[in-house]
């Protein structure tokens, strides 16, 4: 079995068991070429170096891959039952560098590599028994429970490229050379680089629901646009062109940078691409697994900040306008090229797909009619922030892949490099990173007076998020107190004499309990599950305001702004964090709470059983347990043998509050009698939804 030369799966045509063994073996091989990559680590040590100052060690990456299937396939409810809660809690979050990361390394307890192998293997056999035994109808779309098996494969292969770039920046004597992992020997002086025409024409982007292949979430929707001629460089910019700048003094000149970039060149204390050695017979690249005299004709390698410094000092030297292309001109210079996509290649057509080497190889090694190295060889940074297209949705099993992204910080990268194998070698694939992170990429260089369209919109147009911003944080409705205030109001008044040294706002939503509760509580966590909603949560603790568009009616839309220093809540800010959690499955580092909150929570929980039968171990001793619900359960979040109440046992009806009591007595004793709080969601200008939550206290025994 060749695991170099392996497609993704088309996933709208052929015979259901035919093709139920042909995403076994596509799931096969992706665990086998991820496992073959970690046996490049020397020893067992290896896997708990940083590589990299804002990454965790390798090992969470060894666990992640195979925790990610088991949550996954849990929240998709094909699975009733986890392998290890603890790992898979452990390994679930962290793995893009993004402000509400916690990598404080006190707070993990890593388990030994063994142990984590032996998650691995039980995580494999599970998921080969869920795709041999489940169901399976033809075409599979997002709401196919064979959707998610194939998310998890997918994503394991993106994470055959992020983790080979932090192999690549272990000390060299923590790896191995393996003859799977060879590289290319092909080396010298490269070509002159020279910009070629580019003719203008339509550019289309995005995809149908009904697209034979397994997509992202940004995949999807409609964008078109009207490209004008522009010029490219002929072949990527190597090493040897890159030298110039770097001869030139380039990285100790601020004018060349924008302030991002110095900042970042300043911190780093970078004086030239991070996998250029000083050697003293000369420059030495550092490959996955070895170090080689730096070959000029292969393409550099750097990061966004450092490709569009190099562009604006070749645009000075040059007096043309030289930058990086958009995504549309890249599109544009793939379209023109006529590249067949994967999987419908019987040879990979460049560097990609693992099919030719471990490494980079030379600019001028495969040709795409006038142009080189248009897909393969490295990724190449453009000058887009990633954004959503028209119609763009959140796929409800993965919320957290790509709307963190559309911050206008995380650029786009095309073309793919010598890794990137199944979703990330086809032409609709989108993937963006920090502009200061590093990936295999490098870049080439376009000249075009057209001024650069960047999709920015600082309003969230999420209609769900819009609405919780409005409920949180906007105007009352009909007379009815705001919901949070309320909520946190009553448990600042029941937390009266007794110690407020750190709550738990769980299932925090977009925050503004969190706020409140900061008022008196030395410390304040907010928890919520949905990305959606705490990154807007954490960007009200960055920044202190929030802008989302609301919609009034059909088309008409209504833009606001929300501020905390308006709201009395300024000096909350440094006393609240907020991170991404299941709080049916916490990790453990979470505990130690004066108070809970778990606001509207629990009939949407896919286990609310095992969040009450637990949260006491996270409570210290006389601690309150406030829960708030108004008890719809639907089983589209929980399944009917979850439910707490709301059903008939032996033909008498049990209510929620029933429920509640049989599940906390054991550690808990109820607080006064149980009062209703209401709350108002406007939908649009004349949708209200007017609900009515029962509130209950309980006190830690």
């Amino acid at each position: 079995m060749d695991l170099r030369k392996t497609h993704t799966t088309i996933l709208n045509e052929g015979d259901p068991e035919s093709k139920r063994a042909e995403i076994l073996e596509y799931f096969h091989r992706t665990f086998d070429l991820d496992e073959k990559l970690y046996e490049t680590l020397k020893e067992d040590a290896t896997f708990y170096l940083r590589a990299d100052r804002l990454r965790h060690p390798l090992i969470f990456y060894f666990g992640h891959t195979a925790t990610f299937f088991i949550n996954k396939l849990t929240i998709a409810r094909v699975i009733d039952t986890r392998i290890n809660p603890r790992f898979e809690s452990m390994f679930a979050v962290g793995v893009d560098e993004m402000s509400w990361d916690d990598l404080d390394q006190t707070h993990y307890d890593w388990p030994t590599r063994q142990e984590v192998k032996e998650y691995r293997d039980k995580a494999r056999d599970l998921v080969d028994g869920v795709i041999k035994r489940l169901p399976l109808t033809l075409p599979i779309g997002w709401d196919n429970p064979f959707w998610t098996i194939m998310m998890g494969i997918e994503h394991e292969r993106i994470h055959l490229e992020t983790s080979s770039v932090l192999i690549r920046q272990l000390p060299i004597d923590q790896v191995v050379r393996l003859p799977f992992w060879d590289i290319c020997r092909e080396g010298g002086e490269p070509p002159a680089n020279r910009l070629m025409a580019v003719p203008g024409g339509k550019v289309i982007l995005g995809k149908s629901k009904a697209h034979p292949l397994y997509g992202w979430d940004n995949e999807y929707g409609y964008h078109e646009a009207e490209v004008a001629g522009f010029k490219a460089s002929q072949y990527l910019v190597s090493n040897r062109e890159y030298l110039w700048f770097v001869e030139a003094g380039g990285y100790k000149e601020q004018k060349w940078w924008i302030e991002e970039g110095w900042n970042w060149r300043t911190f780093r204390g970078a004086e030239h691409p991070l996998f250029w050695l000083k050697q003293d017979s000369g420059w030495g690249l550092r490959t996955m697994t070895e170090i080689i005299d730096l070959p000029w004709n292969w393409p550099v390698e750097v990061n966004q900040l450092e490709a569009k410094a190099f562009c604006n000092w070749m645009a000075a030297n040059t007096g043309r306008p030289i930058r990086l292309p958009s995504e549309d001109e890249w599109n544009r210079l793939r379209d023109i090229s006529n590249i067949p996509d994967q999987p419908g290649w019987d040879k990979a057509p460049g560097n990609i797909n693992l099919e030719y080497w471990s490494s980079s190889c030379p600019v001028d090694r495969f040709r795409f009619g006038e142009f080189y190295d248009v897909i393969g060889n490295v990724w190449q940074w453009t000058e887009t922030p990633i954004y959503p297209f028209h119609g763009f949705e959140v796929h409800p099993c993965y919320d957290d892949f790509s709307t963190p992204t559309f911050d206008t910080r995380h650029n786009l990268i095309k073309g793919g490099s010598w890794i990137s194998t199944g979703n990330e070698a086809t032409r609709d694939s989108r993937y963006a990173f920090r502009r200061h992170f590093f990936q295999h990429a490098g870049f080439r260089y376009v000249e075009s007076a057209q001024p650069l369209v960047v999709h920015q919109d600082n309003y969230e147009t999420d209609a769900l998020a819009a609405q919780y911003c409005d409920a949180h944080y906007g105007p009352e409705h009909f007379g009815v107190a705001n919901f949070p205030v309320t909520c946190a109001r009553v448990c600042l008044d029941l937390m009266a004499g007794r110690q407020k040294v750190h709550a738990l706002d769980l299932g925090c939503a977009v925050g503004r309990a969190s706020f409140e509760l900061a008022r008196e509580f030395e410390q304040v966590t907010g928890l919520d599950f949905s990305t959606r909603f705490f990154r807007l949560a954490a960007r009200m603790q960055e920044e202190g305001y929030l802008r989302y568009a609301f919609p009034e009616e059909g088309e008409i839309t209504s833009f606001h702004e929300v501020g905390l220093a308006e709201l009395d809540l300024d000096d909350s800010r440094q006393r609240v964090g907020f991170f991404q959690a299941d709080a049916c499955n916490l990790p453990e580092k979470f505990t130690g709470y004066d108070l809970v909150l778990a606001a509207n929570l629990i009939d949407r929980l896919y286990s609310p059983r095992r969040f009450l039968a637990t949260i006491h171990e996270r409570i210290n001793p006389g601690g309150l347990l406030v829960i708030t619900s108004p008890y719809t359960w639907l089983e589209e979040f929980t399944k009917k043998e979850e439910w707490l109440g709301g059903y008939k046992d032996a033909g008498e009806n049990v209510s929620t509050l029933e429920g509640l009591a049989t599940m906390l007595s054991p550690h808990f004793r109820m607080l006064g009698n149980p009062r209703d709080i209401p709350f108002v969601i406007r939908e649009t200008r004349r949708k209200f939804q007017h609900s009515m939550a029962e509130m209950t206290v309980w006190e830690l025994k």
